[in-house]
């Protein structure tokens, strides 16, 4: 059997297990990977080929050879799934159990399966426990402090349940999937070490739920946590790998892997999105948008992760298709929290910053832990200056995701704002950390360092330097060097950036204050060093412009005629022709 057959069949089982178990996000996301199996040219039919995209852009992208397809020959690899059921000893309870949860009776689905002993009714039995104390926790949340508030409800099923998961485990009679359930528990009670040793067990024993890697990944949350895993060598893994270095910011190695993934899921629109996420990560929003552009050919009523496509939207000013992406989601879909975000970024883009607001709080009503509508909420109260909420919504933002910089960014701003830039400093500092290759985060710790509360001009420097070198696109770090070189009377290091700033906005074709401002201090600089030809140069550009820069340019010319004699009248060549 050939490795992607093995993975098909492989992937086929995991869906109805998973799908049996309720644990149906999980089983979505092995299906959409199971249709994302390159099919064998021969086996084509109108039927399987309904998925097959030839003309992908990212398979041209980041396949330009043959990826070794996954698993790799002489590997040891965990075998097909093939679990112990018992429908036989407890079938008619369970399905009677299943009916109650599919239809989110919990406590009735848990009370059917009271007496049952098989491993799904028990899985069953305590997952429905777990989510009816779930329930209740989210209302007691509603009843005391609102939709969006903060609150100290628990899950009341928590000490039964690890109490119970704890005694099957010591007797070894827990499967993978109570296993992945106790972690959840003991993640909520705060045993993180505890929880990541146990996911690590069900990944190892049953590597196919997903939900069971995403929740080891959120508890990895450095390099070291993730390298002291002993994981057994599946193609699952690459899949945890590749998630894990994106959330440890390692975008690189994340690329690298979904590459490699390519090989045998070369049309899974989930790598794709993956893709999409880690070249946004890098400010990458050409490629970003037409990823998006043809996972919405491929998958026209997707919702998932189309938020980040409205953020390049945004970013990009690009109205129109922000406007059909909104209309598109509120179509499919408006009560979900990514619609939601959609349409508030449609409203910031238009300057509408109240009816933003209106829709990332129902996006957050949705879903209280949605983190981009909490920062994107933060953004649109710093633009109405109403910097308390924009604060608590940004600390709402970093309690749910510490590793988000942009809501540390956020912090920063509205801190800024207040004339607080000591605390201001803090935060631009902790979102620079963890995104140290975004230009505007540098520059705003720069900016924050050139106040006169702070007045460090070499550390602001330093600063515009790195930014400098992360490809700065709104073009501010080597303008804002020249000018402090310049304060500082380092006049070679400021002519410097001058030329360098005057290099880039004459290859972008721009003009504006920064090029006069360049075109003036050179003239003047060369001036200064006697290099009268290269001063002439820059006065004959400014000669060009209507404003005071030009008399400005005259004068020069005038005084390097007058101290130079072989000099030549730079008057009479530009006198106006005689009538």
């Amino acid at each position: 059997m050939s490795s992607k057959d093995s993975c098909r069949s492989e992937l086929r089982i995991a869906v109805r297990q998973l799908s049996d178990r309720c644990l149906y996000s999980a089983s979505k996301w092995a299906a959409e990977q199971l249709v994302g199996i390159e099919q064998d040219p021969a086996k084509f039919t109108p039927t399987n080929t309904r998925f097959q995209r030839g003309s992908s852009c990212i398979r041209r992208k980041y396949r330009t050879h043959d990826v070794a397809a996954t698993p790799i020959a002489g590997v040891s690899y965990v075998a097909t799934p093939v679990m112990e059921e018992d429908e036989v000893v407890d079938g008619d309870f369970y399905l009677l159990a299943k009916s109650y949860f599919d239809c989110r009776e919990y406590k009735r689905a848990a009370h059917v399966l009271r007496s049952q002993t098989g491993r799904k009714s028990v899985f069953l039995r305590c997952y429905a426990l777990y989510l009816a104390g779930e329930k209740r926790k989210e209302e007691e949340m509603i009843e005391l402090e609102g939709p969006l508030g903060k609150s100290d409800a628990v899950n009341g099923e928590l000490v039964s349940l690890e109490r119970e998961f704890s005694t099957l485990r010591k007797n070894g009679t827990i499967d993978p999937f109570c296993l992945y359930l106790y972690a959840l528990v003991l993640k909520q009670k705060g045993s993180e070490n505890l929880a990541r040793t146990v996911l690590l067990e069900s990944v190892n024993s049953y590597p196919w739920n997903w939900n069971a890697w995403t929740e080891l990944q959120s508890l990895c949350t450095t390099v070291d946590n993730l390298n002291s895993l002993t994981l057994n060598s599946h193609w699952m893994k690459d899949f945890f790998l590749a998630s894990a270095y994106q959330e440890l910011r390692m975008h690189n190695d994340c690329l690298s892997k979904y590459e490699y993934l390519l090989g045998t899921f070369g049309y899974s629109n989930y790598i794709q999105a993956q893709i999409a996420k880690a070249q946004y990560s890098l400010r990458e929003f050409d490629q970003v948008e037409a990823i998006f552009e043809e996972l919405l050919r491929n998958d026209p009523y997707r919702v998932e992760d189309m938020d980040m496509y409205s953020n390049v939207l945004y970013a990009k000013e690009c109205f129109s298709a922000l406007s059909y992406l909104a209309h598109r989601a509120f179509t499919i879909d408006k009560y979900r929290p990514e619609s939601c975000c959609i349409i508030g970024n449609y409203y910031s883009l238009k300057g509408q910053h109240e009816k933003s607001v209106m829709y990332f709080r129902r996006a957050l009503k949705l879903n209280k832990n949605y983190l981009s509508a909490w920062t994107l909420m933060g953004h649109e109260f710093v633009e109405m200056k109403n910097t308390p909420a924009a604060v608590d919504a940004y600390r709402r933002a970093v309690d749910i995701d510490p590793c988000d910089y942009r809501a540390w960014y956020g912090l920063g701003q509205a801190y800024e704002m207040m004339g607080m830039h000591f605390y201001a400093l803090n935060y631009f500092k902790k979102s620079v950390f963890l995104q140290p290759t975004d230009s505007r985060l540098w520059i705003a710790m720069a900016q924050c360092y050139e106040t006169e509360q702070l007045h460090m001009l070499d550390e602001a420097i330093k600063c515009y330097k790195r930014a400098a070198n992360c490809n700065d696109r709104e073009a501010i770090a080597l303008h804002q060097l020249a000018k402090l070189h310049s304060e500082l009377g380092h006049p070679e290091e400021a002519a410097f950036y001058y030329k360098k700033d005057l290099d880039r906005m004459e290859s972008e074709e721009r003009e504006g204050p920064n090029m006069v401002e360049a075109l003036l201090y050179l003239a003047r600089y060369y001036k200064l060093q006697s290099k009268f030809e290269e001063a002439e140069v820059y006065c004959t550009r400014l000669l060009d412009y209507t404003g005071p820069e030009k008399e400005t340019a005259k004068s020069l010319l005038r005084g390097m005629r007058s101290t130079h004699s072989s000099f030549p009248s730079m008057e009479v060549e530009h006198s106006p022709p005689m009538s």
